[in-house]
């Protein structure tokens, strides 16, 4: 190869080179950072951009379009001292390139990490039912608080959700244990209140029985007592009624003294009249 066709192709790949240097296409959705000379120089757009090879040079290449960004699960514990478990996502935009390569070393790291200690901040003030009960709340609070921190870094934050917050396994056992210790108290007081209802209503049944027993005896007192109270007005002075009357009973109970199982001989009155007279003759000199 002689030395003139040499210089040429060497001069040919040195310009193939150049162009390759001073030639960028950026894509959409991507802005790409120029620096000249290890200093920042200028910020490419999606499109064809120039460069002056050999001084400038892409330094960083960041894409525009919104990133998801994974917050791993982490304990926290909440001002009630239990052990909780969360994680979260969140949705962020590189709004100026220039912030997010500069303003600090790794946006994506800081920003996952602002989230877990605001995180931790933010459900450490709540109690755990609390906490549990307000993923909205917790949302709204963390949105708040990393906004202008990600504004420092050329960031915006889109959202950010709250995926899991849930307790500890040990925490879980604990709670079953109070529920089930809960559910056993309620069970208690269930059956002592049924058994307080039932002696109260089984009193008043025997209270009302007993009111009505009494009134029972009252009225057959005064039945008894009118039913007497009749006979004499009827009977007068005539002895013979009263001997039929008393006669029919005193029958009637001799009956029931023979049904008894334990009488064997039952003697009757020869003379059943004079009897019943000596009685009533008894009854009046009594009276």
């Amino acid at each position: 190869m002689s030395e003139g066709l040499f210089i040429a192709i060497a001069i040919l790949v040195f310009v193939l080179v150049t162009i390759a240097k001073g030639v960028r296409l950026v894509a959409q959705g991507e802005e790409w950072i120029v620096e000249r000379l290890g200093k920042y120089h200028a910020t490419l757009r999606p499109g064809l951009n120039i460069l002056i090879p050999y001084l400038d040079r892409v330094a960083y290449k960041l894409v525009t379009k919104d990133i998801i960004l994974d917050v791993q699960e982490q304990e926290v514990i909440t001002r009630d001292n239990a052990v909780i478990l969360t994680n979260a996502i969140a949705f962020v935009k590189v709004t100026d390139p220039v912030k997010a390569v500069y303003g600090v070393t790794d946006f994506s790291e800081a920003i996952r990490n602002l989230i877990m200690t605001t995180l931790r901040s933010i459900v450490g003030e709540m109690e755990l039912d609390e906490a549990l009960s307000s993923r909205d709340k917790i949302k709204a609070r963390l949105r708040e608080s990393i906004a202008d921190e990600a504004v420092d870094w050329g960031l915006t934050v889109k959202s950010v959700e709250i995926q899991d917050i849930k307790p500890s396994e040990s925490m879980q056992r604990a709670m079953e244990m109070q529920a089930a210790a809960e559910r056993e108290r309620k069970a208690a007081v269930t059956k002592a209140e049924g058994e307080k209802q039932a002696a109260i209503l089984e009193a008043e049944a025997r209270l009302e029985a007993a009111k009505r027993d009494a009134n029972a005896q009252v009225m057959l007192a005064e039945a008894s007592a009118e039913s007497i109270r009749r006979v004499t007005a009827s009977i007068g002075e005539q002895t013979t009624p009263m001997l039929y009357l008393l006669g029919e009973k005193y029958i009637a109970a001799l009956e029931k003294l023979g049904d008894s199982e334990n009488s064997r001989i039952v003697v009757l009155p020869a003379d059943l009249q004079e009897t019943l007279r000596g009685l009533i003759g008894k009854l009046g000199g009594r009276a």
